[in-house]
């Protein structure tokens, strides 16, 4: 019934937990979750999990904010992305939240990095799995600079304006919603769904980070996922089992799954 479009379960306070997860996954009906990469070093332990569970799927990246990690090209990610169960490019994008110190201008190993992903997704016909953050302008720019349109993808845990939001809808990608969607303080996501076409909206949990209410707080797993779908179902004044079947079968369509096995 639901599918978390966006998980961690190689990071270890999930992975130590697998079987437990996957158990409280059936439970809730979350018949798949795509595990995603950060750094090329975490890629072998990401894939294994698509590997060895039926209902999981993998992707392959480096994620902006991860610094001092290998610098894959594109015909490593393209040869990556072709392996088996592999479904998308990314984590990828920009993150200007943290400088430390530093300039925009100082990024740019962020914006070739990028740029590098988006031309793989491109050669393999894979979508991408961006995350932008304080970067919104500068995510666009790179992504109309190279064509990042033919590869489409989704903008995931999204939290910027609604203008980027429609932004990327017309360029062809979805936009994910993550547990920030039930926050108190999130009203502005909550209105901001009303602007989207429901065939463009995802669900994802981003665990082991950002546990919907009512778990804010705890470490999170897909077995949550339900309680995001219930918080944008609530926004859009749709019963909870419609908005499931919509975004499930939005995440299937842009990653290629295939039907759920009950």
């Amino acid at each position: 019934m639901f599918i978390d479009s966006h998980c961690h379960l190689s990071f270890p306070e999930l992975r130590a937990r697998l079987p437990d997860i996957l158990s409280d996954m059936n439970a809730a009906q979350v018949q798949q979750a795509i595990c995603i990469c950060t750094q090329m070093e975490e890629f072998e332990a990401v894939h294994g999990l698509a590997l060895d569970h039926p209902q999981l799927w993998a992707t392959v990246g480096v994620h902006p904010d991860t610094e001092d990690m290998r610098e894959p090209d594109v015909a490593e990610l393209v040869r990556l992305a072709a392996l088996p169960r592999v479904v998308a490019i990314g984590e990828t994008g920009l993150d200007y939240y943290r400088l430390n110190g530093r300039s925009i201008a100082d990024m740019e190993w962020q914006r070739e990095r990028f740029r590098t992903h988006i031309r793989a997704a491109k050669e393999a016909r894979k979508p991408l799995v961006i995350h932008t953050r304080s970067s919104a302008a500068d995510t666009l720019r790179v992504l109309d600079e190279e064509g990042g349109e033919q590869a489409g993808g989704v903008f995931h845990c999204f939290t910027e304006t609604a203008e980027v939001a429609l932004a990327a809808v017309e360029r062809g990608y979805y936009i994910s919603f993550s547990g920030i969607v039930s926050f108190k303080n999130a009203q502005d996501l909550r209105d901001l769904l009303k602007l989207l076409p429901l065939e463009r909206v995802l669900i994802e949990t981003d665990s082991p980070y950002l546990a919907p209410v009512p778990f804010r707080g705890k470490t999170n797993t897909p077995a949550y996922v339900p309680h995001v779908a219930q918080a944008v179902a609530d926004a859009l004044g749709l019963p909870v089992a419609e908005l499931a079947a919509a975004t499930a079968a939005n995440t299937r369509r842009l990653f290629g799954l295939p039907e759920a096995v009950a």
